[in-house]
């Protein structure tokens, strides 16, 4: 079994730390910035896979610590946003293989979704490591790095899209009579099961969509008002819009 080191115990190493034991990953160790718990270097020495679970900001600071205790034997997962591979690789020793993942919020609750892109010295083997992983959380996808940012922009950021759904559809069913308790419990559960039904019976969404929509019945006629109000292209708009947000982070901007 292969050891881990978790730096940054935030929510996504705190997930994937619940996950891996879950599993009955045992050989594991997770820092914080709590006074007297394990440090950084400490954790990297001996650690087969070093996950960087920091917010962006805090980057520079770990990777100065971590310097001298990393090896080209090791291999580097981050889970950083809009940190490029690249930018890693440079302020670690040569030849560290670095893998980067987009993981996102679901994976608090082990229904995440991960896009995983390796660096310039991340074999085949690297990129298996991090799908098992990081499969404790959820899914996982491989994508070329440059697809990471259209990973971020659909469902790294996907949750707060779902959620705005919800948000509307329960003050929709305020708006017609029904308390808040029922209008929620109505939603989330009719979006966990259309999420469940697309996905375990591998349904098509137009497939999904049509076998509810009766010939002059009322899903077509709410159909028709989204329709017209351009709730596609918006969608469309939105999601263009937050992938190029990301590749301005990830520029640097």
């Amino acid at each position: 079994m292969k050891r881990i080191a978790i730096l940054g115990a935030g929510r996504i190493g705190e997930a994937l730390l619940t996950g891996l034991r879950s599993s009955g990953w045992t050989n594991i160790v997770a820092t914080t910035r709590a006074e007297g718990a394990t440090t950084n270097p400490e954790a990297v020495r001996g650690a087969d896979v070093v996950v960087i679970s920091v917010k962006p900001q805090d980057m520079d600071t770990l990777l100065a610590q971590i310097h001298d205790a990393v090896t080209p034997e090791q291999m580097v997962l981050t889970v950083a946003a809009a940190i490029p591979t690249s930018y890693v690789e440079e302020r670690l020793p040569p030849g560290v293989p670095v893998v980067r993942a987009m993981p996102n919020a679901p994976s608090v609750v082990h229904e995440g979704m991960a896009g995983i892109a390796g660096g310039a010295h991340a074999t085949d083997e690297h990129l298996t490591i991090a799908e098992d992983v990081l499969a404790k959380l959820g899914r996982v996808v491989r994508v070329p790095e440059s697809a990471l940012d259209a990973v971020t922009a659909i469902s790294g950021s996907g949750p707060a899209y779902f959620a705005l759904l919800a948000e509307a559809m329960i003050e929709g069913g305020l708006l017609l009579g029904l308390s808040r308790e029922i209008s929620t419990t109505l939603v989330v559960q009719t979006m966990l099961g259309t999420a469940k039904e697309l996905r375990d019976e591998g349904m098509h969404p137009v497939e999904l969509r049509e076998s509810v929509t009766s010939p002059g019945g009322t899903t077509i006629a709410a159909i028709r008002e989204l329709e017209q109000a351009g709730v596609r292209a918006a969608f469309l708009n939105a999601i263009q819009a937050a992938m190029t947000r990301a590749r301005e982070l990830a520029s640097g901007g």
